[in-house]
């Protein structure tokens, strides 16, 4: 196992976590002809799911995902009204305190692995549920769409609640999805119900989806080795000017997102297969199957984004979804309309929920500044009336041009964690991608262009 590790160029413990990640793919497949019924999935999905963890990261990881399953289905059982906001503290208090004494960050910049990522998800996932029981007391008709989509009415059993948890291996590196969609799918409701309708084929999308990780995982290796970060802190790099440091970071940051291109790729493979990526046909004749449950990325949407404010909804797509709906949404006072704070709270959220570095809170606050600069850019942009294709070309392309400056530097801090190697990173390139941001909020406030109206619209 060492020599292939080496190989490859990982430590013995990731190459033994990914050869259990991978084994997701059949064991999903195989989920789909268990017997005895929703019952015998939900027991299949749980005992596999603690398997894979057993020999992913030893005994402790199943301790410790066994906590976070206590406690927030103790809540629903004894206080479902505030069982939502007593999961929310409970199991995000404890991830932070595993966060804190594992400090995952440096294990994993230096080869290890343990637990932690996964119980980020299983935090996401229990609080989510526990969220959307206590909507079920409430009425329907003050409920957002979401809502009323995901609202639980009855108490799913703890075996299906610790089959929800752990099916797929989807725990150890997402996509979350909904309690009410896993078991819509395990009983063959909604959407997957027994209908005239064949059932979609998954092969198709799951050759295309491990075509996906293998490139991806290809990209990673062949420009890891070219574009080290430990380079930032070496002489060679302060050496370098202004436009040569900061193009460096940019291809660090570029090289370290196919390495989540790779992962979320393959737990695409894995929903995909089971039958849960399915979320529904299209309206074309003939219908095509869409599996936007299973995809938890947009690679193209990412590198080439037009805004930054598209970056939540093309990377670690459900992540996003998730904060929307249970942060960012609730932030939002009835007949209010959402601001930075509702914005700078749920990326804080964000930072905490990854972990405690300074590299991650300064990312994430970053992150916040990033998504309102460019939401000014693009109201300049909307202003613009349609007949100056120029100038409105013109914006958008400085939006896009903001977008990969700014995203670029931010995650630097992302990666390099620690507070010091963070400032100093940003330092070498003058600190440029948080005072872009910054000059374009103070300019939003000064050039405050009104948008050009419908009738202004018909008129031209």
């Amino acid at each position: 196992m060492e020599e292939m590790a080496l190989f490859i160029g990982v430590s013995p413990p990731i190459f033994q976590f990914l050869i259990c990640f991978v084994a997701t793919i059949p064991l999903s497949f195989f989920h789909r002809y268990v017997p005895g019924g929703p019952m015998g999935k939900h027991i299949y999905a749980a005992s596999t799911g603690a398997v894979l963890s057993y020999m992913s990261f030893g005994l402790m990881s199943n301790m410790h995902f066994l906590v976070l399953i206590i406690i927030s289905y103790a809540s629903m059982v004894f206080c479902r009204k505030q069982c939502g906001m007593i999961t929310f503290f409970l199991a995000m208090g404890y991830l932070i305190g595993c966060h804190v004494y594992y400090m995952s960050g440096d294990l994993w910049k230096e080869g290890g692995i343990d637990a932690t990522g996964s119980m980020m998800v299983i935090t996401l996932k229990v609080i989510s549920c526990a969220i959307n029981y206590s909507d079920g007391l409430l009425k329907e008709e003050n409920l957002r769409q979401s809502q009323k989509n995901n609202r639980l009415i009855k108490l799913p059993s703890f075996i299906e609640y610790v089959g929800y948890c752990l099916c797929c291996g989807s725990h150890f590196a997402g996509p979350v999805y909904e309690m009410k969609d896993y078991l819509d799918w395990t009983e063959r409701k909604g959407i997957w119900i027994m209908s005239e309708k064949p059932s979609p084929s998954p092969y198709v999308p799951t050759v295309k989806a491990l075509f996906q990780a293998g490139l991806c995982m290809g990209v990673y290796l062949s420009m890891k080795p070219r574009y080290p970060l430990s380079r930032i802190t070496e002489p060679v790099y302060k050496n370098w000017g202004f436009v040569e440091r900061l193009s460096y970071q940019y291809m660090c940051s570029f090289t370290t997102r196919w390495k989540y291109y790779f992962i979320w790729s393959v737990s695409e493979c894995s929903m995909i297969l089971s039958g849960l990526g399915f979320s529904g046909w299209t309206n074309s004749s003939p219908p095509i199957a869409r599996w936007e449950r299973a995809k938890n990325v947009d690679i193209l949407g990412v590198e080439f984004a037009k805004s930054a404010a598209e970056i939540p909804l093309t990377w670690n797509i459900h992540v996003s979804t998730w904060l929307r709906h249970y942060v960012y949404d609730r932030l939002v006072q009835k007949g209010k309309r959402p601001g930075f704070f509702q914005l700078l709270a749920t990326q804080t959220v964000s930072a905490i929920w990854h972990g405690v570095y300074p590299g991650y809170i300064i990312f994430f606050v970053q992150s916040a500044l990033m998504i309102s600069g460019s939401k000014t850019v693009y109201r300049w942009q909307q202003a613009v009336p349609s007949t100056n294709r120029g100038l409105k070309k013109m914006i958008m392309l400085l939006n896009f041009a903001y977008t990969v400056l700014v995203l670029n530097y931010s995650a630097v801090g992302f990666i390099v964690l620690s507070l010091n190697e963070t400032i100093n990173a940003y330092k070498s390139v003058y600190y440029i991608g948080t005072v872009v941001p910054v000059v374009f909020l103070l300019l939003g406030n000064i050039i405050r262009p009104k948008p050009v109206t419908s009738r202004g619209r018909k008129q031209q």
